[in-house]
Protein backbone atom coordinates (compact mmCIF):
# COMPACT_ATOMS: atom_id res chain seq x y z
CA UNK A 1 0.00 0.00 0.00
CA UNK A 2 0.99 3.40 -0.05
CA UNK A 3 0.79 6.43 2.26
CA UNK A 4 -2.10 9.70 1.08
CA UNK A 5 1.28 11.36 -0.39
CA UNK A 6 1.07 8.17 -2.37
CA UNK A 7 4.88 7.32 -1.16
CA UNK A 8 5.32 3.29 -1.04
CA UNK A 9 5.82 2.56 2.68
CA UNK A 10 8.69 0.41 4.29
CA UNK A 11 8.52 -2.10 7.09
CA UNK A 12 11.47 -1.89 8.86
CA UNK A 13 11.94 -5.10 11.19
CA UNK A 14 15.22 -4.60 13.20
CA UNK A 15 16.33 -4.67 16.92
CA UNK A 16 19.31 -2.11 16.54
CA UNK A 17 18.41 1.47 16.39
CA UNK A 18 21.50 2.63 14.77
CA UNK A 19 20.77 -0.04 11.82
CA UNK A 20 16.80 1.59 12.00
CA UNK A 21 18.45 4.96 11.88
CA UNK A 22 20.44 4.34 9.10
CA UNK A 23 17.47 2.51 6.82
CA UNK A 24 15.34 5.38 7.68
CA UNK A 25 17.73 7.86 5.81
CA UNK A 26 18.58 5.23 2.65
CA UNK A 27 14.70 4.83 2.10
CA UNK A 28 13.82 8.23 2.94
CA UNK A 29 15.87 9.39 0.06
CA UNK A 30 14.56 6.79 -2.08
CA UNK A 31 10.83 8.67 -1.38
CA UNK A 32 9.65 5.96 1.33
CA UNK A 33 7.71 6.40 4.20
CA UNK A 34 9.31 4.09 6.77
CA UNK A 35 7.98 2.27 9.75
CA UNK A 36 10.26 0.81 12.81
CA UNK A 37 9.73 -2.09 14.72
CA UNK A 38 12.33 -3.61 17.27
CA UNK A 39 11.11 -7.54 18.05
CA UNK A 40 9.63 -9.72 16.45
CA UNK A 41 6.11 -9.73 17.59
CA UNK A 42 6.22 -5.33 17.45
CA UNK A 43 6.87 -6.13 13.33
CA UNK A 44 3.79 -9.25 12.76
CA UNK A 45 1.82 -5.80 14.20
CA UNK A 46 3.07 -3.17 12.13
CA UNK A 47 2.43 -5.40 9.21
CA UNK A 48 -1.12 -5.64 9.31
CA UNK A 49 -1.49 -2.51 10.46
CA UNK A 50 0.38 -0.35 8.32
CA UNK A 51 0.23 -2.73 5.07
CA UNK A 52 3.96 -1.84 3.91
CA UNK A 53 4.97 -2.14 0.82
CA UNK A 54 8.06 -3.78 1.06
CA UNK A 55 9.54 -5.23 4.64
CA UNK A 56 13.12 -5.51 6.25
CA UNK A 57 13.85 -8.11 8.47
CA UNK A 58 16.39 -8.88 10.96
CA UNK A 59 16.77 -12.71 12.21
CA UNK A 60 18.46 -11.36 15.42
CA UNK A 61 15.49 -10.18 17.25
CA UNK A 62 14.94 -10.29 20.85
CA UNK A 63 11.70 -12.15 21.03
CA UNK A 64 11.25 -14.51 17.82
CA UNK A 65 13.65 -15.62 15.30
CA UNK A 66 13.38 -13.79 12.44
CA UNK A 67 12.60 -17.16 10.00
CA UNK A 68 9.60 -17.76 12.61
CA UNK A 69 8.54 -13.88 12.41
CA UNK A 70 8.69 -15.06 8.15
CA UNK A 71 7.04 -17.84 8.41
CA UNK A 72 4.02 -16.30 10.00
CA UNK A 73 3.82 -13.71 8.06
CA UNK A 74 3.47 -15.93 5.42
CA UNK A 75 0.43 -17.61 7.11
CA UNK A 76 -1.74 -14.33 5.75
CA UNK A 77 0.52 -11.97 3.49
CA UNK A 78 2.97 -12.20 0.21
CA UNK A 79 4.35 -8.72 0.86
CA UNK A 80 7.90 -8.26 -0.26
CA UNK A 81 10.72 -9.45 2.15
CA UNK A 82 14.39 -8.43 2.01
CA UNK A 83 15.98 -10.30 5.35
CA UNK A 84 18.98 -8.12 6.43
CA UNK A 85 21.04 -10.05 8.71
CA UNK A 86 24.72 -10.83 10.56
CA UNK A 87 23.80 -14.43 9.29
CA UNK A 88 26.00 -15.56 6.37
CA UNK A 89 25.61 -19.64 6.71
CA UNK A 90 23.97 -21.05 3.46
CA UNK A 91 21.27 -22.80 5.32
CA UNK A 92 20.69 -19.52 6.99
CA UNK A 93 19.85 -18.19 3.53
CA UNK A 94 18.32 -21.45 2.05
CA UNK A 95 15.87 -21.54 4.75
CA UNK A 96 14.92 -18.03 5.16
CA UNK A 97 14.14 -18.17 0.82
CA UNK A 98 12.41 -21.47 1.02
CA UNK A 99 10.26 -19.92 3.61
CA UNK A 100 9.39 -17.18 1.77
CA UNK A 101 11.48 -14.25 1.61
CA UNK A 102 12.21 -12.50 -1.32
CA UNK A 103 15.94 -11.41 -1.60
CA UNK A 104 18.51 -12.10 1.56
CA UNK A 105 21.32 -9.16 2.51
CA UNK A 106 24.11 -9.66 5.07
CA UNK A 107 25.51 -6.81 6.87
CA UNK A 108 27.37 -4.73 6.37
CA UNK A 109 25.73 -3.71 3.37
CA UNK A 110 25.83 -0.93 0.62
CA UNK A 111 22.76 1.81 0.80
CA UNK A 112 22.52 1.33 -3.03
CA UNK A 113 22.62 -2.12 -3.18
CA UNK A 114 19.67 -2.66 -0.44
CA UNK A 115 17.55 -0.21 -2.14
CA UNK A 116 18.69 -1.68 -5.85
CA UNK A 117 17.24 -5.05 -4.45
CA UNK A 118 13.75 -3.57 -3.25
CA UNK A 119 13.01 -2.59 -6.19
CA UNK A 120 13.59 -5.38 -7.80
CA UNK A 121 11.47 -7.55 -5.53
CA UNK A 122 8.90 -4.75 -5.52
CA UNK A 123 8.64 -5.48 -9.03
CA UNK A 124 6.68 -9.04 -8.51
CA UNK A 125 4.47 -7.63 -5.50
CA UNK A 126 1.02 -8.08 -4.88
CA UNK A 127 -1.14 -5.52 -5.96
CA UNK A 128 -3.66 -5.67 -3.45
CA UNK A 129 -3.38 -5.31 0.37
CA UNK A 130 -3.93 -8.38 2.02
CA UNK A 131 -5.72 -9.17 5.71
CA UNK A 132 -3.70 -11.17 8.38
CA UNK A 133 -7.94 -12.72 8.53
CA UNK A 134 -10.11 -14.88 7.25
CA UNK A 135 -13.56 -14.74 7.78
CA UNK A 136 -16.97 -16.61 6.71
CA UNK A 137 -20.08 -16.90 8.37
CA UNK A 138 -19.54 -18.74 10.75
CA UNK A 139 -15.86 -19.34 10.97
CA UNK A 140 -13.25 -16.79 11.68
CA UNK A 141 -9.38 -17.07 11.74
CA UNK A 142 -6.72 -14.53 12.78
CA UNK A 143 -3.66 -15.64 11.96
CA UNK A 144 -1.89 -12.55 13.81
CA UNK A 145 -3.36 -14.51 17.33
CA UNK A 146 -3.80 -17.72 16.05
CA UNK A 147 -7.49 -17.47 17.37
CA UNK A 148 -10.23 -19.95 15.91
CA UNK A 149 -13.76 -18.59 16.64
CA UNK A 150 -16.37 -21.11 15.36
CA UNK A 151 -19.86 -18.81 15.74
CA UNK A 152 -18.77 -16.56 17.86
CA UNK A 153 -16.51 -19.31 20.25
CA UNK A 154 -12.89 -19.50 20.74
CA UNK A 155 -12.45 -23.34 19.91
CA UNK A 156 -8.76 -24.98 20.40
CA UNK A 157 -6.94 -26.50 17.86
CA UNK A 158 -3.55 -28.55 18.02
CA UNK A 159 -0.65 -27.10 15.58
CA UNK A 160 -1.49 -29.85 13.60
CA UNK A 161 -5.04 -29.21 12.89
CA UNK A 162 -3.94 -25.27 13.03
CA UNK A 163 -1.59 -26.23 9.82
CA UNK A 164 -4.02 -28.18 8.13
CA UNK A 165 -6.68 -25.64 8.29
CA UNK A 166 -4.00 -23.26 7.31
CA UNK A 167 -3.04 -24.40 3.66
CA UNK A 168 -6.66 -25.26 3.15
CA UNK A 169 -7.87 -21.62 3.68
CA UNK A 170 -4.61 -20.63 1.62
CA UNK A 171 -6.22 -22.63 -1.28
CA UNK A 172 -9.74 -21.58 -0.75
CA UNK A 173 -11.99 -22.77 -3.77
CA UNK A 174 -9.07 -25.12 -4.73
CA UNK A 175 -8.85 -29.01 -4.37
CA UNK A 176 -5.31 -29.81 -2.30
CA UNK A 177 -4.79 -33.25 -2.84
CA UNK A 178 -4.34 -35.91 -0.20
CA UNK A 179 -0.08 -35.48 -0.86
CA UNK A 180 -0.13 -32.23 -1.17
CA UNK A 181 -1.87 -31.94 2.41
CA UNK A 182 0.47 -34.64 4.06
CA UNK A 183 3.89 -33.11 2.42
CA UNK A 184 2.88 -29.68 3.38
CA UNK A 185 1.91 -30.47 7.38
CA UNK A 186 3.88 -33.65 7.78
CA UNK A 187 6.68 -33.28 5.31
CA UNK A 188 7.58 -35.18 2.75
CA UNK A 189 8.63 -38.39 3.98
CA UNK A 190 5.10 -38.61 5.03
CA UNK A 191 2.92 -38.84 1.53
CA UNK A 192 1.90 -42.16 1.84
CA UNK A 193 0.47 -42.17 5.87
CA UNK A 194 -2.78 -41.26 4.32
CA UNK A 195 -4.13 -42.44 7.82
CA UNK A 196 -2.87 -39.34 9.40
CA UNK A 197 -4.92 -36.89 7.17
CA UNK A 198 -8.00 -38.96 8.04
CA UNK A 199 -7.86 -39.13 11.69
CA UNK A 200 -6.71 -35.12 11.74
CA UNK A 201 -9.66 -34.20 9.52
CA UNK A 202 -12.08 -35.89 11.80
CA UNK A 203 -10.72 -33.98 14.41
CA UNK A 204 -10.75 -30.94 12.48
CA UNK A 205 -14.05 -31.14 11.13
CA UNK A 206 -15.36 -31.75 14.86
CA UNK A 207 -14.00 -28.50 16.04
CA UNK A 208 -14.73 -26.03 13.18
CA UNK A 209 -17.76 -27.55 11.71
CA UNK A 210 -21.39 -27.01 12.99
CA UNK A 211 -22.52 -30.08 11.92
CA UNK A 212 -19.55 -32.54 11.81
CA UNK A 213 -21.75 -35.12 9.72
CA UNK A 214 -22.85 -32.95 7.06
CA UNK A 215 -19.55 -30.55 6.78
CA UNK A 216 -20.01 -27.34 4.95
CA UNK A 217 -16.72 -25.82 5.14
CA UNK A 218 -14.23 -28.49 4.34
CA UNK A 219 -15.66 -30.20 1.54
CA UNK A 220 -14.05 -34.18 0.38
CA UNK A 221 -13.39 -34.54 -2.79
CA UNK A 222 -12.91 -38.35 -3.02
CA UNK A 223 -10.12 -39.76 -3.76
CA UNK A 224 -8.23 -36.52 -4.22
CA UNK A 225 -8.45 -34.53 -1.48
CA UNK A 226 -10.65 -31.23 0.44
CA UNK A 227 -11.59 -28.20 -0.59
CA UNK A 228 -12.34 -25.27 1.89
CA UNK A 229 -15.18 -23.70 0.92
CA UNK A 230 -17.07 -20.31 2.11
CA UNK A 231 -20.28 -21.25 3.97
Amino acid sequence: MTDKTNKPVALVVDDENQIRKLLQLALNVEGYVVFEAASGQEGLAAAAFRKPDVIILDLGLPDLDGVEVLKRLREWSKVPVLILSVRQDVQDKVAALDLGADDYLTKPFHAAELTARLRAIRRHSPLEPEQPEYKTRSLCINFLSRKVIVADTEVHLTATEYALLRVLVQNEGKVVTHRQLLRTVWGPNSEEQSQYLRVYMNHLRKKIEINPAEPRLIKTEPGIGYRMVES
